[in-house]
This record gives structure tokens, C-alpha cells and sequence, in this order.
């Protein structure tokens, strides 16, 4: 048979969280972004429960390729855009939409043969420093493109780098807010702003607030791009969690004992004997690992260990994780076995790394990804080829 390690994807909570999107959404329409393979989930798993959304945002030229596959006629957006001149020509047959941050892509779009213009959406640097035209170059750069016959209709865009949070002790978005109103406020073209954060936490507030700049509309404008919150993360964890926004996991990353250890007091555990034994103790072994996609890193000390549900009972981590194994503290489960006169966790229990157990508890990710210092999206693309998808 299998290892027993597996991921599953549950179609209704995408569907749920999407909807949830929409609703902070207002009257925007709503991209469901899908890069990095759907966030490690599978766009060809996803790609039924979020047909409600009003487009696909995504990479590359190949996942556009399996979205269109699939049947999707809509709208699909390239966030970063083409990278070489032909990857235009593969723009036009396919029909996408692609972001220009850059003066080369205009370039590659004067010189590119086509007989149907194309949609584009304008990238602002507003205070980011990745991608796009800072302000004060960013009215030349849609003149050029609005000159092209190549080129339809513009969209424009930008992206926060603190929409979760606060920025050098103010507020963590304003600042570039106010950079994007004031260098578009008299350009035609939808506006695209908000991410998953964005769209969550700031969907009431008015676009264009700051001194000196017009009133337009909502922040979410006319395009939200909600990714992590699709896959049921909270974009501002610790702040607030999943279940604060009303997001279901969307992913259970599961496995099964297969073995038990009696300790005694002194024994240690794992690689680097990082765990001993104050006394008596049950451990269980899991067949998960780092090779699995299972964060290294995830602390199983003595004094704190990262969260584990073994038969839907909250346990944890002990020990150093290994490329295919864990171990678990057994004796807080068979603690709450014992009090509804279950017998002690064995082999074959169910074991949840994240997600839902079959007994309704769930462990968020976001729990997981703060124990081991990373973040929810890492654990979800990191997802390893050899663990079995459902």
C-alpha cells in the first residue's frame, strides 16, 4: 500500500472563501490568483470551485495554457507579464491579459504583430520597490502605451507591501495609496489594488483619502486579487485568524502512526537528542517528514513544541523532524482519550499536520507556519511531488 501521507483539498471551503472575498469585495470584480500551481494545491484540483471568480491570475505562460485547457474562457491576467517578445504571440492566441511594469515590455508590444490589441494592466511602483513605474514616470509610460495600436484597453494597478499591518508605525497602506491617487487620478482605466489583506482588512475605506487628493471610490475599486485568503489563511496572522475572516482550511496535509516509543526518564529523542524525557512517556512516529514539505525548522523542544492533532486531539511536536519521520507526544492524547473512556492512541491514528481532522477539530496553518517561523504560503508550495494528492 501508499505511505499513508496525504494532501486533501477540500473544494467547498475554496468555494467558501472565495464567496467570502467577494463580500469584502463589494461591487469589484474578483481575480482568483493560482500561481505557484494554486498556491501547491493544483490548478487542475481548484479550477471547479473557483469558477465563480471573475478571472485567473497567475505566472507564467504555461499554467495560463492549463487554465484555458480546462475550459476557462474568461478573463486570465499575467502578473508579471511577458517576459520575451514571443511570449506575446502566445498572449494573443490565448487571449490574456498581461501587467507591463517596465519600459522593455513596451517596447516588445510596439514592435509585436497582432490583429487583436491587447488588454494590459500598468504596474505603480507606489512604495513596493519591485515591479512597475514609480509616479513620476508613470503618466509617460501610459501615454506610450495608450499611442499603441497594439494595445487596448489599460487597466491600472498597484500592490501593498504592508496592507497586513502597520508600516514604521503608521498606518501601512496609506502612504502608497496616496502615491497611486495622485499620479492616476485623471487617467482612464480600471483600478486594481487590493490583495488578500487589502481586500479583508481595508474594503471600507475610501480611495483616495489623503490631503489634497479627490475622492474616488472604494479601495477595492473595480479589481480585488485575493490569493492566501482563497486557500484559508489569514492574511495578518497572528493578528487576526482564519476563522476572525470567516476562511476554512482548504487544505488537510495528513498522515498515520506508525510506531509508538515508551520513553523513560533521560531518553531523548531524534537527531541531535534536541528532546529528553522528564519522566515516563509515549511518543508516536509519523510517517511525514521535511522531504515531505513538513517545515525542519518546526521547534519539538521541552519547553514548547509546534501543534499536532492525532485523532483530533491537540498535541505536539517533539524532537527534530527527519526527511521522512516525526514524533509526537502521545500522552496529552491519550490523556483526553482516557477521560471519554477511549484507549491510548496507536498505530494506524490519524495524525493532522494542518487542516481538518475526520473528527471535525482543525488545526489552522497559520498555527503551524508561526511555530516554525515561516508563513502559510511556504507550507502550501512546499508540498513535496511524492506526497499522495486528493
Amino acid at each position: 500500500m501508499p505511505r499513508p501521507i496525504r494532501a486533501t483539498v477540500h473544494l467547498d471551503a475554496l468555494a467558501h472563501n472565495l464567496a467570502t472575498a467577494r463580500r469584502a469585495a463589494g461591487d469589484a470584480k474578483v481575480w482568483a490568483v493560482v500561481k505557484a500551481n494554486a498556491y501547491g494545491h493544483g490548478i487542475e484540483r481548484v479550477f471547479d470551485a473557483l469558477r465563480a471568480a471573475d478571472g485567473f491570475a497567475l505566472l507564467d505562460l504555461a499554467e495560463a495554457q492549463r487554465v484555458r485547457a480546462l475550459g476557462w474562457r474568461g478573463p486570465i491576467l499575467l502578473l508579471e507579464g511577458a517576459f520575451e517578445l514571443r511570449d506575446l504571440e502566445l498572449c494573443s492566441r490565448l487571449d490574456l491579459w498581461h501587467v507591463v511594469h517596465c519600459n522593455e515590455q513596451i517596447d516588445m508590444l510596439a514592435t509585436h504583430k497582432t490583429q487583436v490589441p491587447h488588454r494590459v494592466f500598468l504596474k505603480m511602483n507606489s512604495g513596493m520597490n519591485r515591479l512597475g513605474f514609480k509616479p513620476a514616470h508613470f503618466r509617460a509610460a501610459w501615454t506610450r502605451l495608450n499611442a499603441l495600436p497594439q494595445v487596448d484597453e489599460i487597466s491600472l494597478m498597484t500592490h501593498f507591501s504592508d496592507a497586513d499591518g502597520s508600516r514604521l508605525g503608521a498606518d501601512g497602506i496609506q502612504h502608497q495609496v496616496a502615491a497611486f491617487v495622485r499620479a492616476t487620478q485623471d487617467l482612464s482605466g480600471e483600478r486594481s489594488l487590493c490583495n488578500s489583506a487589502a481586500t479583508l482588512r481595508h474594503h471600507d475605506q475610501a480611495l483616495g483619502t489623503g490631503e489634497g487628493i479627490d475622492a474616488a471610490g472604494s479601495l477595492t475599486a473595480d479589481w480585488v486579487r485575493p490569493g492566501i485568503a482563497v486557500y484559508g489563511s489569514a492574511p495578518d496572522h497572528p493578528a487576526h485568524t482564519a476563522a476572525h475572516w470567516g476562511l476554512q482550511p482548504a487544505m488537510t496535509l495528513s498522515s498515520k502512526l506508525i510506531g509508538v516509543q515508551t520513553l523513560a526518564a533521560g531518553d531523548t529523542v531524534g537527531y541531535g537528542s534536541s528532546y529528553q524525557a522528564t519522566g515516563p512517556q509515549r511518543i508516536g512516529v509519523v510517517a511525514c517528514g521535511y522531504a515531505d514539505g513538513y517545515p525542519r525548522q518546526a521547534p519539538g523542544g521541552l519547553a514548547f513544541g509546534a501543534p499536532v492533532l492525532v485523532d483530533g486531539v491537540h498535541t505536539r511536536l517533539v524532537g527534530r523532524v527527519s526527511m521522512d519521520m516525526l514524533t509526537v507526544d502521545l500522552d496529552a492524547v491519550d490523556l483526553v482519550r482516557a477521560q471519554t473512556g477511549l484507549p491510548p492512541a496507536d498505530l494506524g491514528a490519524e495524525v493532522v499536520l494542518w487542516g481538518r481532522s475526520h473528527t471535525g477539530a482543525v488545526l489552522p496553518i497559520d498555527e503551524v507556519a508561526h511555530a516554525a517561523q515561516t508563513i502559510s504560503y511556504e507550507l502550501m508550495c512546499a508540498v513535496a511531488a511524492r506526497v499522495n494528492f486528493e
